[in-house]
């Protein structure tokens, strides 16, 4: 599909579209040109070699393979999985040479969110980085692992998100083993232009400190004293919860909320938004219909004022927390469009995951219209681009129109 074609598909009254979740294969050469020369074999590096197929059991292909530490890491379809058609959307193992150049090229990415009727979107890192940077919270050098968090974010601000005209927007990653150089780190990049940050839905689950108790507290002032929103993406505890060993991937996927649920009744009720009341969180590609359930019960259990149940530190209604704090990021979520009113139509907002392989490209803009036909145009809108371009500070779309 070429833009013109995608322009003439979509109706021309219908907004573009602010993507609040998707992801960048990080480039071969990111820490290689970030970090001094003489940590070059310390930090992350790509090596082109040839690999088992798992499409073609009993031969070898070509794949480009990052080495960082002990770990060994291929590329694979099921993460850059754009261009490619479904019955092809495996784990087999690929060159850079074999994704679409929109994956880790910016000129290219943009094409395709011209294709996909996309004015900005917020990046997120891929598979090698995670999705809260826990490959460095993982490595057991720590001195390379803070380099290796700082010029992933310098390469962020400086070579992805700096030459898009303001259309990429980047959501960093911290050092996760240390609350106190987090909040430097967010500091360091909030002047910067970084408005988001990633971070465990569920960090016990990471062998983290957890919710309570405070630990958190510096990272969660720095966030909220620089509106810096804190993104907390599925699969960021590294748990994905299943019913068995031999259940199908299905089961995983259609409960990905549960582990959101999780998050935010730990958020609710560890105070967070009572101590920062500036502090934002937006769930990514968490859906929303789960919401109201969940606001319902909490709200109910908070009434009965029982001790036992530890609501001590919430002083109001868990729900009342939402429309100030939490964010819900949808593209597959009817049930959501539904329940807009009781969710809160300010704090939805749309995402089309590029490139991975449940991604709405290059049909986000039509999947988009679907979801929220019954919406007024107001309310579509908000959902499909507003919200995140204030939530985000997307300052092409919130500035005014000569």
């Amino acid at each position: 599909m070429t833009a013109t074609e995608s322009d003439l598909s979509r109706a021309s009254d219908f907004p573009l579209l602010v993507s609040v979740d998707d992801h960048v294969m990080e480039p071969p050469r990111l820490w290689l040109d970030k970090v001094p020369a003489r940590y070059a074999e310390r930090v992350p590096h790509i090596v082109r070699e040839r690999v088992p197929s798992v499409i073609n059991p009993g031969t070898e292909k070509w794949a480009d393979v990052w080495y960082y530490g002990n770990d060994r890491v291929e590329n694979h379809r099921g993460v850059a999985s754009v261009g490619f058609d479904a019955d092809e959307l495996d784990t087999e193992p690929m060159t850079f040479d074999e994704m679409r150049p929109g994956c880790y090229d910016v000129p290219e990415r943009l094409a395709d969110m011209d294709i996909d009727g996309v004015e900005a979107s917020i990046c997120f890192p891929n598979t090698f980085v995670r999705f809260c940077g826990q490959r460095f919270l993982e490595a057991p050098d720590k001195e390379v692992a803070l380099m290796c968090v700082r010029a992933y974010n310098d390469w962020l601000v400086e070579d992805w998100c700096g030459p898009s005209d303001g259309r990429l927007l980047g959501a960093g990653i911290i050092p996760l083993w240390d609350a106190g150089l987090a909040a430097e780190e967010i500091r360091r990049n909030a002047p910067r232009g970084l408005t988001s940050v990633c971070f465990s839905e569920i960090p016990v689950r990471l062998g983290l400190p957890s919710m309570y108790g405070g630990y958190w507290d510096p990272f969660f002032e720095a966030c909220a004293d620089t509106g810096t929103v804190i993104n907390l993406h599925i699969g960021s505890s590294s748990v994905i919860h299943t019913t068995s060993a031999d259940a199908p991937l299905g089961i995983r996927i259609s409960n990905h909320f549960g582990n959101c649920a999780f998050s935010l009744s730990d958020w609710l009720m560890s105070g967070a938004f009572v101590r920062f009341p500036k502090l934002k969180v937006a769930f990514s590609e968490g859906q929303a219909g789960w919401i109201p359930y969940l606001m319902s019960r909490l709200d109910g259990l908070w009434t009965k004022g029982s001790p036992l149940l530890g609501f001590g530190g919430i002083p109001e209604l868990p729900s009342s927390y939402l429309p100030d704090h939490v964010y819900a990021c949808v593209f597959d979520d009817p049930v959501g469009m539904q329940l807009l009113a009781q969710i809160g139509e300010n704090n939805v907002c749309w995402e089309t995951d590029y490139p991975h392989n449940d991604s709405t490209w290059p049909k986000s803009a039509e999947v988009a219209s679907h979801l929220t036909e019954s919406l007024s145009p107001e309310s579509r809108e908000k959902v499909l681009r507003l919200n995140a371009a204030r939530l985000y500070n997307v300052s092409r779309v919130l500035a005014p129109v000569a």
